[in-house]
């Protein structure tokens, strides 16, 4: 795979170990005949480190060993959560640590989750683009609010707080991007 055609969550062999895209910047030079950069920020998936790197649009990285396999979102153990592959119903231990980004839009039956496997251990999850939560504290709605300018704060059943629109009221549905964790619509 080349750097150009990187996205975020593609996972690639960075000295052997699986690597996971979490952050791309692409750099567009300003002269003529300057080559575009792509600043990437990796996750090495064993160790949860960060790894930096900036690339040229034609370098090639290695695709990493890794098993993809649907998975949905089935209980809270304690310091884990627990996938359930789709498929044949198996169940992967996943601690808190590792999803850090991520916990603010799991919720209980969430489905559309991709598993990176990797020697039969779960080492990471891909969220689905945008999630739907429940609005469980904001301020009343306001009548005769227009869909347009004003936002307030809203707090959703799994604790994140996102800025919704005046018009929206506790009890509501929103749909929440994933990668930036900001209000996208109602649901």
């Amino acid at each position: 795979m080349r750097a150009s055609e990187l996205k975020r969550g593609d996972v690639v062999a960075i000295a052997g170990a699986p690597h996971a895209a979490r952050e791309i910047d692409v750099r567009s030079p300003s002269s003529r005949g300057a080559t575009t950069l792509y600043k990437v920020r990796f996750t090495n998936l064993l160790t949860q480190r960060k790894y930096d790197a900036t690339l040229k649009g034609d370098d090639v990285l290695d695709d990493a060993d890794v098993q993809k396999t649907q998975l949905q979102y089935s209980y809270d153990e304690g310091n884990d959560l627990v996938f359930m592959d789709t498929e044949d119903y198996s169940q992967f231990p996943l601690s808190r640590d590792q999803l850090t980004d991520q916990l603010p839009f799991i919720t209980e039956g969430l489905e559309g989750i991709t598993g990176l496997i990797v020697e039969g251990a779960l080492l990471a999850v891909e969220l689905p683009q945008s999630v739907v939560l429940q609005i469980v504290d904001t301020a009343p709605a306001i009548k005769g609010a227009s869909a347009s300018a004003r936002t307030k704060p809203a707090t959703l059943v799994t604790g994140h707080v996102v800025q919704v629109p005046e018009y929206l009221a506790n009890g509501e549905y929103v749909k929440v991007n994933t990668g930036d964790g900001k209000f996208m619509s109602r649901a």
